[in-house]
């Protein structure tokens, strides 16, 4: 299909100036990302190594960077990178401000690639949200959230308790009260996690796959630090990272352990609930990280479901009867939403679907099962499946 959406419609404006510099530096970025190099973690690495690159220079590049994986479906193979850089800064200055400019068609065709058609529901709405520029979301602790709402610029406070889009061009990682523990960056769809998980003071609950744990402090600040978190991980290195998390944010009501994901569980410890937000394809966060569009296969999405499912099993042992499980992944595929969910209501017997309200208020009846597009919420895309241990 011819393109008809025009890169030279827009220039890239003060939001997407780069000096000569800052291009060639997101150029060399970009050359050096593949599948085993994701763009973020090359991304990271190159301004850390730029010395003296003004904050604002550095969200720049940032923003150049992501802007050529989110439009690379548009962009011209013949050209030189540098050109290439500026056609897709002129895409995005142009979507920002007519996003009804690129054709529903081109859309279905350029934005993602051939083989996820087969895999998501595709629809137009979910293809020009994945082409915005993200938001970046906040949460703060309930008890700092009125003086954080005087000290931040922040958007979109209705959507959930204590959350906002930040809107200012101030550094939150250098705020006095990121580093005391008052906010966390956190995606407005993984905070809907927290909440359709509902934990209450005194309980003892399980984030059995809990990353660097962003979820757990959650989980923490609406226990009031209340009752036990066991977080488990895989990965030592996440687990030391986690360590810090907390200690900023002042969670104590926790203990950190490994685990494998095996059927050996690293307690014997009975759960009100166990959280299971198992590692997944990503196309949630398509949207936020444009270059996974690209990399990711469709083997990917069939072998994680294989990981989900024993995860999700495995994890089940440890809800105590009257209990909550609750299933989650930044993903949108039906293999590993739906297909997971189902698989495992077949093999696991005692266990009941849960219903719940959908925690952005939405005058829509209780469901034990939630799909969050990014068209919805702004934010990532997020499935969740929730059963009670009967």
């Amino acid at each position: 299909m011819k393109n008809t959406f025009d890169a030279e419609q827009g220039t890239p404006g003060a939001r997407g100036a780069l000096s000569p510099a800052g291009a060639e530096l997101a150029v060399s970025v970009i050359a050096q990302v593949d599948r085993d190099h994701p763009a973020d973690a090359v991304l990271r690495e190159a301004l850390r190594s730029a010395q003296g690159l003004p904050r604002i220079e550095s969200a720049a590049v940032s923003r150049a960077v992501f802007s050529h994986f989110r439009w690379r479906g548009w962009l011209d193979p013949n050209r030189t990178p540098q050109a290439s850089l500026r056609q897709a800064l002129g895409f995005a200055a142009t979507f920002r401000k007519k996003p009804g400019s690129v054709p529903d068609a081109e859309l279905l065709e350029r934005a993602i690639p051939e083989w996820a058609k087969a895999e998501v529901t595709v629809t137009p709405d979910w293809l020009r949200s994945i082409q915005r520029e993200p938001l970046l979301w906040i949460r703060s602790r309930a008890s700092f959230w009125p003086e954080i709402q005087r000290e931040l610029v922040l958007l979109h406070r209705d959507r959930l308790p204590n959350a906002g889009a930040h809107a200012g061009d101030v550094d939150l990682f250098r705020r006095a009260s990121f580093q005391s523990g008052q906010f966390e960056l956190q995606d407005i769809a993984s905070q809907a996690v927290g909440w359709l998980c509902a934990p209450q003071p005194g309980q003892t609950w399980w984030d059995a796959c809990c990353g660097e744990g962003g979820k757990l402090l959650h989980l923490s600040d609406l226990m009031k630090n209340q009752g036990l978190i066991w977080a488990s991980d895989r990965s030592l290195r996440r687990l030391a990272f986690l360590k810090k998390r907390t200690a900023r944010a002042g969670c104590f009501n926790y203990r950190a352990v490994p685990w494998e994901g095996k059927t050996t569980l690293p307690t014997r410890t009975r759960f009100d609930g166990v959280l299971v937000d198992a590692p997944c394809s990503g196309l949630g966060t398509w949207g936020r990280n444009p270059h996974a569009r690209w990399t990711t296969r469709p083997d990917d999405v069939h072998e994680l479901a294989v990981v989900q499912q024993r995860l999700l099993q495995a994890a089940a042992a440890a809800v105590k009867p009257g209990g909550r499980l609750v299933y989650a992944v930044c993903t949108l595929t039906r293999k590993e939403t739906d297909g997971v969910a189902d698989g495992f209501e077949r093999q696991m017997k005692g266990f009941l679907p849960e219903p719940v309200a959908d925690p952005f208020h939405r005058p829509i009846p209780p469901t034990a099962r939630h799909w969050f597009w990014p068209k919805d919420t702004d934010g990532n895309g997020m499935y969740v499946a929730i059963w009670r241990r009967i």
